[in-house]
Order: structure tokens, then C-alpha cells, then sequence
């Protein structure tokens, strides 16, 4: 699979942003969004499960972002509201394959993600 991320962008504190994750093909995939701030480790931001549309959110993101899935489109949204300059970091997108219909729980390890897109790049200003 092939994920193309965009939405990216320079925002003042404060302002909202929507990112986009297009995954190729029609095969669902669970979906996570991953971000590295400059200088520091990758950290997970929100999941969401191609299987029951179930949604974790990492402690930076809980109340603030929204991740969400157009199944038509196969395409992957984080919402972000209330950007903070501490949130300036290159956003990933990553998609793991659905081993059964049964799977709704949550991945939150890189590691975790086996397909990764090209990342989109956020700069909140103070």
C-alpha cells in the first residue's frame, strides 16, 4: 500500500488544521498517525481501526484532535483544534493490514506499522 499524507502547514497558536492520509487501493487498513517533534523520538498520536472505526488518542491529542476514515475515499483525516507551538512536528500516517473482522483493538507502537507515508510537515507559531 502506498499512503500520501498532506494538509500539512505553517498555523499561528491557536488555529485549527486538517491532515489527510490517502491510502492506495480499496483494502482497508488500520490506521495510525504518528508525529516526531524536531530534535525528539516519533510518538503516537491517534489510531483508528479499519475494522469497527474504534479511535485511541495519545495524551497530546486527547480532546484536541479527531482522527477519522472516509471508507469510500480509503482516505485517513486528523482534525486538530487548538494547535500549540508544541505541537510543531512532521505528522506520519501508518496503516497495518486487518488479520480478521474480529480485530478492534488499538495499535499504538510504530512498530506496530509496517506501511508508512512520506509525512507532512506542522509548524504551529506562538
Amino acid at each position: 500500500v502506498q499512503l500520501q499524507a498532506s494538509g500539512g502547514g505553517l498555523v499561528d497558536a491557536g488555529a485549527p488544521l486538517r491532515l489527510s492520509c490517502a491510502a492506495s487501493g480499496r483494502t482497508k487498513f488500520h490506521m495510525g498517525w504518528f508525529r516526531q517533534p524536531p530534535g525528539k523520538e516519533r510518538e503516537f498520536v491517534a489510531s483508528i481501526t479499519g475494522t469497527d472505526g474504534s479511535t485511541w488518542y495519545g495524551d497530546s491529542a486527547k480532546g484536541r484532535f479527531t482522527i477519522s476514515r472516509d471508507n469510500a475515499a480509503n482516505t485517513v483525516y486528523l482534525s486538530m483544534n487548538s494547535l500549540r507551538p508544541e505541537d510543531t512536528a512532521v505528522y506520519y500516517c501508518a496503516a497495518r493490514s486487518i488479520s480478521s473482522s474480529r480485530d478492534t483493538r488499538g495499535y499504538l507502537r510504530a512498530r506496530e506499522y509496517p506501511f508508512w507515508g512520506q509525512g507532512t510537515e506542522v509548524t504551529v507559531s506562538s
